[in-house]
């Protein structure tokens, strides 16, 4: 066998040396405590122990194993001796029941077959109920126990069962479930393709929606400017002019006959002097209407704005 026992390079140091002497000395009687343990472990069932390199490791590995293994045996003893120590007053105490037996004429030789197999058919259901006498009292507290132990028993297995009743539902509503999904996603792989083709013309109808909106725009800056070069106002809104063009139909109406007197004129004959005046009066007509008109146009600006 191979022995090799891991050690430091020497140090000058006194204490170390001292403290590599205890380590190497501990290791030693470990070693040996493991090398007897081996030895008869292995002899135990006529085997050598095979050679194998002694590591610290192993070393403290095989010391635990080795510790173990002899609290377990001497515990093992302990209860091997305890049972023979009881079998042994077993026995006595048979052979014992055995001669008060015979001294009464009650042996099992000298016992009825029929006498003989009830007693040991109630050994049995002695020994079935884990009872240690046959008395009427025993049997009936072996019974009773194991009635109450039926009973909790039989409750648990009336509990399982529910519950399993539970989870079988639970099981076919999960299974349900699991079906409609499916034909929910068959159902949703089948509009894939329809519903790429929508989307692929809604983006195309997006992309010229997209176009329209640019081209709106443009020409909404054009109009703008337009109106900016015209001298558009936000103030001229649609209802001030059809009230200004309410209001020139009327002064168009007014002025009507003015201009058919004047028309009148132009048949007459030539007279300077009464031409002049009666040009003059059309004047002063035609001023006052344009200042009516243009009284009302301003009246009708300020109201708006």
């Amino acid at each position: 066998m191979t022995e090799i026992v891991g050690g430091g390079d020497p140090s000058p140091s006194v204490t170390s040396e001292a403290s590599k002497n205890s380590s190497s000395g501990f290791d030693a009687n470990r070693i040996a405590e493991v090398k007897s343990w081996l030895e008869s472990q292995f002899s135990a069932v006529g085997k050598e122990v095979p050679e194998f390199e002694y590591t610290p490791r192993s070393i403290a590995h095989l010391h635990n194993i080795a510790t173990i293994s002899q609290a377990k045996t001497q515990a093992a003893s302990i209860v091997a001796n305890d049972f023979r120590q009881k079998a042994t007053e077993y026995r006595a105490q048979a052979v014992r029941i055995r001669e008060i037996l015979e001294h009464v004429g009650l042996a099992q030789e000298s016992l009825p077959s029929n006498v003989v197999s009830s007693a040991q058919v109630l050994a049995s259901v002695a020994d079935l109920l884990n009872i240690r006498d046959t008395e009427l009292s025993s049997f009936l507290v072996a019974m009773a126990d194991l009635s109450l132990r039926k009973t909790a028993v039989e409750e648990k297995r009336s509990k399982v069962q529910q519950e399993s009743k539970v989870l079988l539902d639970f099981t076919r509503k999960a299974i349900s479930r699991l079906t409609y999904l499916k034909r929910i996603l068959a159902q949703l792989e089948d509009d894939i393709a329809p519903c790429e083709a929508e989307m692929e013309s809604r983006r195309t109808n997006l992309a010229i929606m997209d176009s329209k909106e640019r081209q709106y725009e443009k020409q909404y800056s054009n109009c703008k400017a337009m109106l900016n070069r015209v001298g558009y106002s936000p103030e001229i809104s649609h209802g001030v002019l059809a009230e200004m063009a309410e209001h020139r139909k009327e002064l168009e109406r007014k002025t009507k006959p003015i201009l058919d007197t004047l028309r009148s004129y132009q048949d007459l004959p030539p007279d300077k002097a009464l031409a002049v005046l009666a040009i003059e009066d059309k004047k002063r007509q035609y001023a006052a209407a344009e200042k009516y008109l243009e009284e009302v146009l301003q009246s009708a600006l300020a109201s708006s704005g």
